[in-house]
């Protein structure tokens, strides 16, 4: 079955172009010029990710994406405009898990898709056995269904999310390095990225695990160095 693409752009040319990409790859794809009909469509589509501009004219992308959020777990890549770090750091603390600036190459965007569906992917699938399941101080992983608890409690997290958290509780002990996270998250075709986008995912991960920055019983900052969970 094709993968099905959400895409929400009021600039049409960017959206058709992006559409037509998506499509010559073999995706299915939804597009929409704003935030209503996308709303629509992820009522009643089982979609595999989405593609969600901030600037629309009924609604923002930030509040569609939060909405989203509240019932899917399935990638996100905000569109912000150029320079816009605010917009950048305001997807992601709402459970974006990439962003791109416009102006951009179709190409780069197709390869964004493609890399965020191959490791939303590797967490639903793989057979059952004691490597899948992570547990550390109440908190549960399961890396094969994707699946997250503390205390009993489910937790609901976004793919990059629940990858850093992963990575963390792999390396209890470590101390890994905003720079070791990307390599690990994105290989290497994201580096580029800012220093900001690993901070407020694991800032999001604190509020939604209810630890407090001061005194982490769970993710300890290690300034200058990076971020590490104690064994």
């Amino acid at each position: 079955m094709k993968d099905k693409i959400l895409i929400v752009d009021d600039e049409q040319e960017i959206a058709d172009l992006v559409s037509l990409y998506l499509t010559n790859e073999g995706f299915q794809v939804f597009k929409f010029f704003n935030g209503t009909d996308a709303w629509n469509c992820i009522q009643t589509e089982k979609l595999d990710l989405a593609i969600l501009d901030v600037m629309l004219p009924d609604m923002s992308g930030f509040q569609l994406c939060q909405k989203l959020r509240e019932e899917h777990q399935y990638p996100v890549i905000m569109l912000t405009a150029k320079g816009e770090e605010i917009d950048k750091i305001n997807g992601l603390a709402l459970g974006a898990d990439d962003y791109i600036t416009k102006p951009f190459l179709p190409l780069e965007m197709v390869a964004r898709v493609k890399a965020q569906l191959r490791r939303y992917k590797r967490y639903n699938a793989g057979a059952d056995n004691d490597d899948d399941v992570i547990t550390y101080s109440g908190l549960v992983l399961n890396i094969r269904t994707h699946e997250c608890s503390l205390n009993e409690k489910p937790l609901s997290l976004t793919p990059t999310e629940f990858s850093i958290l992963r990575i963390l509780c792999q390396k209890k002990g470590e101390v890994v390095s905003s720079e070791e996270l990307f390599h690990e998250i994105w290989g290497n075709e994201y580096f580029s990225k800012s220093n900001n986008t690993i901070t407020v995912h694991i800032r999001h991960l604190r509020e939604k695990m209810g630890d407090s920055f001061e005194n982490p019983k769970y993710i300890k900052t290690v300034w200058g160095c990076g971020y590490k969970i104690e064994k």
